[in-house]
């Protein structure tokens, strides 16, 4: 079992999303299982002028290594034109790993689980929504635990 955090902020944010679900699902390897409500939330870092971003998380079932389901969201971000130009600049999809099974590691290329999903709102949110049980591997707490321990200083992600 993985955890997918889906976010877009320009144009149809919410199609982006669905377009990226409904990629995922045709992969013949992958299943969605669950996905979280829609989250609206404030950019954080990157060029100033930035349009909100949606977020999500999916819940996906995949006979894949890690490192195969990098490489297929790493193809769906292509297919919505990702451009990885400006470090956290605006991107019409983005496809990131939180989870994967109870796996703990890090290479260049991918880290799990994902070093700062704890410390982030708009993916604690959701995944809390979907999964308040999961527990983080290397922390010992589960999401609705490490939801709670986010402080006021991020922006609350609005249900939407």
């Amino acid at each position: 079992m993985a955890f997918i955090g889906l976010g877009s902020n320009l144009g149809n944010r919410e199609k982006n999303i669905s377009a990226a679900l409904n990629a995922l699902e045709a992969t013949r390897e992958i299943d969605v299982v669950k996905t979280s409500a829609l989250y609206e939330t404030e950019p954080i870092g990157g060029p100033e002028g930035q349009g909100k971003y949606l977020n999500a998380v999916a819940q996906v079932r995949t006979t894949l290594t890690a490192h195969r389901l990098l490489h297929v969201c790493r193809r769906i971000e292509d297919s919505l034109q990702r451009q990885r130009e400006v470090h956290h600049g605006p991107r019409t999809i983005d496809l990131d790993i939180l989870a994967f099974d109870d796996e703990i590691h890090s290479t260049p290329e991918l880290m799990i689980p994902h070093p700062l999903m704890h410390e982030r709102r708009f993916v604690m949110e959701p995944l809390a929504e979907i999964a308040p049980d999961w527990v983080h591997p290397a922390l010992d707490q589960n999401a609705t635990e490490l939801l709670a321990r986010i402080g006021s200083g991020e922006s609350p992600a609005t249900d939407i």
